[in-house]
């Protein structure tokens, strides 16, 4: 009788033994699948913000193409290479350091957003394109805290409505020092503070001018 209580017990034993390791099984994948996600967001706010770094370098280089006055009559580049060497002018430039990629598809394709057609008495003719914005559409963790010229940002349905153009209208920016136009010498983020701009345009190279009128860096996140 003793040895078939005992039996019992051992059975009894490994039956509580297995159900607490199915618990802590259950528990560690509640645990992992919790953190995954947190990460999984926290990796996309990380995107979302390489996004705006980049996609207000790229506006900034449409609108000091725009705005060079020595090329004479204002006009849009008809392609992103036009950004990155301007030859309108006897002396070339660079609005745009390189063509970025795009850190939601891991691609450098943009999509183009073209000019409006010009209106009004006198309208010059259209010309090119005025900002890009991405192919994915995914939807946005970011609701707030944007610039003013990217307000319409908090209605974006997906990552397609980030839109960074430049609007003829746009007075966000005051024509910055020549060191503050040029990407490449600048070799960062183009939200730096102004002392750091200020002297970073000695590497730029003889060969390439840097553009007159870009604007001044502004934070795209806001506070």
């Amino acid at each position: 009788m003793h040895i078939v209580n005992k039996k019992q017990s051992n059975k009894l034993s490994k039956g509580f033994i297995y159900l607490w390791m199915l618990f802590a099984v259950a528990l560690a994948g509640i645990v992992l699948a919790g953190t995954g996600q947190i990460w999984q967001v926290q990796a996309q706010r990380e995107k979302e913000k390489e996004l705006l770094l980049i996609g207000e370098q790229f506006r900034r280089a449409f609108m000091t193409y725009y705005n060079d006055a020595s090329s004479g009559a204002r006009e849009y580049p008809d392609s992103l290479d036009k950004l990155l060497l301007d030859k309108r002018s006897p002396i070339p430039k660079r609005h745009l350091r390189k063509i970025f990629i795009d850190p939601m598809t891991k691609t450098t394709d943009w999509v183009l957003i073209e000019e409006p057609e010009p209106t009004g008495p006198g309208a010059r003719a259209k010309t090119g394109f005025i900002g890009v914005h991405s192919l994915s559409k995914n939807v946005p963790i970011k609701t707030d805290n944007f610039p003013e010229h990217y307000i319409s940002f908090r209605e974006a349905v997906t990552y397609q409505d980030w839109q960074f153009m430049h609007a003829q209208e746009d007075t966000s920016s005051s024509p910055p020092s020549p060191s503050q136009t040029n990407p490449a010498a600048a070799g960062g983020s183009p939200f730096g503070s102004a002392s750091s701009q200020s002297g970073s345009g000695a590497g730029a190279g003889a060969a390439i001018a840097p553009s007159s009128s870009a604007p001044a860096a502004q934070n795209p996140f806001g506070q």
